[in-house]
């Protein structure tokens, strides 16, 4: 169920049909309250997030933080945790749903509408105990027009969005259909995808206004205080793992075991990275291999969804990984007895491996 300033969204039927979810979805894009909430958002300055920054020279300690990845999530304990976000979204749709009875948060990047249903429940598992009264805070965030849009008009004179091809349409429309169908109280209080976050160049080509943010929790209060806020992370604070956590990205599309799901990373109750193993086969080594050897114009039209709209590391991001599986073709060399790589907290707040 979906909720904005109280009032529930409700669809003309059960399910609600594909052109009720699109109507939907223009309401939401354009409800004054979340337009407001767009424009606030688009407006607060980007926080760039640094380890090494965020700790300072004279400080022993830094924040608490988790970062998530592309197609990761993660819940997490304000009693436990000081900031949690991510970035390097273009296409992808970041996700922030929080228990206002518990305060505990639940983060992912959605990366395809074909993880949207079984990952929202993975995202929920251990927020929600099933009793229907909690009421959930939701920020959905990210995403472009990374396609054209053409308006459709109804019968009675209302517009709705119609798809040409794209990316980021397809899984907004899953995750408004999945939000409606579940029987949770969804209260949305921001709606910053597709228009709102999108900005043209000299030439017309489309771009993502903002691609990361980060959810800063006070656990200090009495009322647990979060602001989640526009964010870019650099590499000391996409942590721990970083590369191997970006192979597990593709590698996981050939195990089973992970299809429709979102990746499992970080164990809230005890404040651990848990990189459950994963494998990559000689012909991921092959690809990698054989990528290695085109330029950066081409790597990148070859590997991103978005092409000119990639931060400027994209193309060393994924050279880094190519690097890797070269030099580790076998990945039991990464997973010795298919066991996890597990890290668990510093005495400063950041990460150190364990096993």
């Amino acid at each position: 169920m979906i909720l904005v300033d109280d009032v529930p969204v409700v669809p003309g039927s059960d399910p609600p049909s594909p052109s009720q979810v699109l109507e939907i979805l223009a309401a939401l894009t354009d409800h004054p309250t979340l337009l407001s909430a767009s424009h606030s958002f688009r407006n607060t300055p980007e926080k760039r997030f640094s380890i090494s920054e965020e700790s300072g020279l004279g400080s022993v300690t830094q924040p608490k933080c988790v970062y998530v990845f592309q197609r990761e999530y993660a819940i997490v304990d304000p009693a436990l945790v000081d900031v949690v976000g991510t970035d390097e979204a273009t296409t992808c749709v970041g996700l922030v749903i929080r228990n206002r009875s518990n305060g505990k948060i639940s983060i992912a990047h959605l990366d395809s509408p074909a993880i949207v249903e079984m990952g929202l429940a993975q995202m929920l598992s251990q927020i929600f105990y099933h009793d229907l009264q909690d009421e959930m805070d939701v920020h959905v965030i990210g995403g472009f027009e990374d396609a054209s849009l053409k308006r459709i008009n109804h019968s009675d004179g209302s517009e709705i969005h119609g798809k040409v091809g794209g990316y980021s349409l397809p899984l907004c429309i899953k995750l408004i259909e999945t939000l409606l169908r579940r029987r949770e109280k969804f209260h949305i209080q921001t709606f910053f995808v597709l228009g709102h976050n999108t900005r043209p160049d000299a030439d017309g080509r489309a771009y993502p206004i903002i691609t990361g943010f980060l959810v800063s929790v006070c656990s200090r209060c009495r009322d647990i205080q979060w602001v989640c806020i526009p964010a870019c992370f650099d590499r000391t604070s996409r942590c721990p793992d970083e590369v191997v956590r970006r192979i597990r990205i593709t590698a996981c599309s050939d195990d089973p075991t992970w299809r429709g799901k979102l990746l499992e990373t970080y164990h809230t109750q005890d404040d651990k990275f848990i990189i459950a193993p994963c494998y990559w086969s000689w012909g991921q080594f092959y690809y990698a291999s054989t990528l290695q050897c085109l330029s950066d114009s081409e790597m990148l039209d070859e590997c991103s969804t978005s092409p000119y709209a990639e931060g400027p590391d994209f193309v060393d991001n994924i050279r880094r990984q190519f690097d890797y599986i070269i030099k580790h073709p076998d990945w039991t060399e990464t997973f010795p007895q298919r066991q996890p790589r597990v890290f668990e907290r510093n005495g400063q707040g950041g990460w150190r491996r364990c096993h």
